[in-house]
């Protein structure tokens, strides 16, 4: 019997379901970048100027040359949005490419 049949063989005998477990989890992840994604909306989109810093000023070139030195908005936004790209593009990932995959072995 080799180690691919055996991880088979105890899988099957789990108590749980490993379909309904995915299936949970991906419901969770769903709701989990829905309500993430609110929440970066409501801190702020990464790169767009907060405030009035870069809008008023009768010196519009220099106003331009400090526009291109940093990007508005905190970091903890930007890092929110990167997270939710992250999780949403590992979850496509795993849907798309890992789930047919464990399905052509196991079933």
């Amino acid at each position: 019997m080799s180690t691919l049949d055996r991880l088979q063989t105890r899988i099957s005998e789990l108590p749980i379901s490993v379909p309904a477990v995915l299936e949970l989890a991906s419901v969770c992840i769903c709701i989990g970048l829905f309500v993430g994604t609110f929440v970066a909306l409501a801190s702020g989109i990464p790169g767009a100027e907060s405030g009035a810093a870069g809008t008023a000023g009768a010196g519009g070139a220099a106003d331009a040359a400090d526009a291109g030195d940093t990007i508005g908005g905190s970091g903890g936004a930007e890092l929110l949005w990167l997270g939710i790209i992250a999780v949403g593009a590992a979850f496509v990932v795993f849907w798309t490419a890992l789930v047919p995959l464990v399905e052509r072995v196991y079933y």
